[in-house]
């Protein structure tokens, strides 16, 4: 009787103790998968720099920083924080550091989830062939409630169609039927010279931002330069405590 009594105990410590190891092999994946993204987005982004070299890096004396950083058509993407952290992240789809930052992206909004705030802005390279018509195809999907659906199929198919000096449009209107979108309002909307001026003027806020490559990302209006993916997560964790 003793004996079951103690292997109940122990059976009920090891159920109490399971959602702690649960948390922290979270934690421990989300570190691990971050710490690869972390190194080869910052040598990529540091590439990308040099190639753009005769922009400034810093911010315009002048500027409004939140303001700028944070337009009122700015896009969201998963469900909006409470306003007291925001990370706003300028990328482009063609960009291959872009693409290896996805996924630890998807999981940094899925662990802050309500808490953070996550803002896309575009700044597509003018070296990359297909990168102004990616953004054009996603801002014209944003017109029906497709952005997030269109900004994660970007990057997802990212392999396919990147790199590629012939014009992708067709894939990428392929898209868009594959997500059963009003096709007459998207190619209506992917052509409209406002849409292509919507982007120009997130790459006109980045440079006055100081943006140079992709991706960049601003925590409450301060530029992230992390020497690892803990540091990310540390600088969000701070922003979150204060």
């Amino acid at each position: 009787m003793p004996q079951r009594q103690s292997k109940a105990g122990e059976a009920q410590r090891m159920n109490t103790s399971t959602p702690d190891k649960r948390a922290s092999r979270r934690t421990r994946n989300l570190m691990i998968s971050a710490v690869i993204v972390a190194v080869f987005v910052a040598v990529a982004a540091v590439i990308v720099a040099i190639n753009s070299g005769s922009e400034k890096d810093q911010p315009d004396a002048g500027a409004d920083i939140q303001s700028v950083l944070v337009r009122d058509n700015s896009h969201r993407v998963g469900p909006v924080g409470d306003g007291k952290v925001t990370l706003v992240e300028f990328l482009d789809f063609e960009c291959e550091a872009c693409g290896a930052a996805f996924p630890f992206v998807e999981q940094l909004r899925e662990t802050y989830s309500g808490r953070v705030t996550f803002v896309v802005r575009y700044f597509p390279i003018p070296s990359h062939f297909n990168a102004e018509r990616a953004a054009r195809a996603v801002e014209a999907a944003a017109g029906q409630g497709a952005f997030e659906a269109m900004y994660k199929k970007m990057y997802e198919t990212q392999p396919e169609w990147a790199e590629q000096r012939v014009p992708k449009d067709d894939v990428f209107r392929g898209f868009a039927s594959e997500l059963g979108l009003n096709m007459t309002q998207w190619d209506t909307a992917y052509s409209d010279p406002a849409t292509l001026q919507r982007i120009k003027d997130d790459v006109a806020d980045g440079r006055t931002l100081g943006v140079q490559g992709t991706p960049t990302f601003f925590l409450d209006g301060v530029k992230l330069q992390p020497r690892s993916a803990e540091d990310f997560i540390e600088a969000i964790d701070a922003a979150l405590a204060k």
